[in-house]
């Protein structure tokens, strides 16, 4: 006799998968997954080794939070193509949940590096530092722009690349570096996103790689102009020139009460 065609209880069909016979008990239950055989005196099911395949198919539909009545459909019209199709929205799916979670994971890294910079910052220093090339979302801004027509422009644009919430992505402003030099010091022109595993770079603002000067901060904006002064004068002393835009953009905004605690991080490429 084949000893893949012997019975097993359903105690130890349940333990070769790993799952709780309570389980198998519902599958019978609702009509997706019947026993082999019914012991006519006692009522106990039992399940042969051939069926295996069949319960791991089903187990990994519902891994997959397929919903039983999908299932059920699938088992009663099981084939290639059917699992093909089936298997491929799926994946699609899980695409789509791994490119959030990594997402979020990025988001999480960079409220941890902003704690790390709060921690360790040196709220005087101006100093020099290495970027990465980065890609921002930008909306146009002028002196006439008033606070209602921003978060208008920012809702828009986080709609548009589909942010599910707006803890997802880092916000800031920009002032391009020739205002500075005319001492125009709230000539803002640009608001930007950081959006995190962005699909497309076409059209979108490049936050250039290389050195930046790096400078804080904290307290009410009127007094941001004397913060870009000594900017401009630590640039000037060590014989360096800037270009492009300023990048703002708040450090502290989830571990503070009032605005006056505000700090400010600003960075500003240095041309090669």
């Amino acid at each position: 006799m084949n000893e893949k065609s012997k019975l097993l209880t359903i105690g130890q069909f349940a333990k070769l998968h790993g799952i709780n016979k309570k389980t198998l008990m519902w599958y019978d239950e609702i009509g997706l997954f019947k026993p082999a055989a019914v012991n006519p005196e006692n009522g106990y099911r039992c399940y042969n080794y051939h069926q295996s395949p069949i319960l791991e198919t089903i187990l990994l539909l519902r891994e997959l939070d397929v919903p039983v009545h999908e299932i059920r459909t699938f088992m009663q019209d099981r084939s290639a193509q059917n699992m093909k199709n089936l298997l491929d929205e799926k994946i699609t799916g899980l695409d789509l949940q791994i490119i959030h979670m990594q997402a979020v994971r990025q988001m999480l890294y960079r409220h941890r590096r902003d704690m790390v910079t709060l921690l360790t910052m040196d709220l005087s220093e101006i100093s020099i530092v290495e970027k990465e090339e980065c890609c921002l979302v930008t909306v146009d801004i002028d002196s006439s722009t008033s606070f209602e027509k921003e978060v208008e422009l920012i809702t828009a644009e986080t709609a548009k690349y589909k942010l599910g919430r707006l803890h997802d992505a880092s916000y800031g402003s920009m002032i391009p570096v020739a205002s500075l030099l005319k001492g125009n010091f709230d000539d803002y022109s640009k608001l930007f996103i950081e959006i995190p595993f962005l699909t497309q770079r076409e059209g979108l603002h490049m936050q250039p790689c290389g050195k930046y000067l790096r400078a804080f901060h904290k307290g009410g904006w009127d007094q941001i102009p004397l913060r870009y002064r000594a900017i401009l004068d630590y640039a000037d002393k060590h014989g360096l020139q800037l270009s492009g835009y300023s990048y703002e953009k708040g450090v502290n905004e989830t571990v503070i009460d009032r605005v006056e605690d505000y700090i400010v991080q600003i960075e500003i490429p240095i041309e090669r």
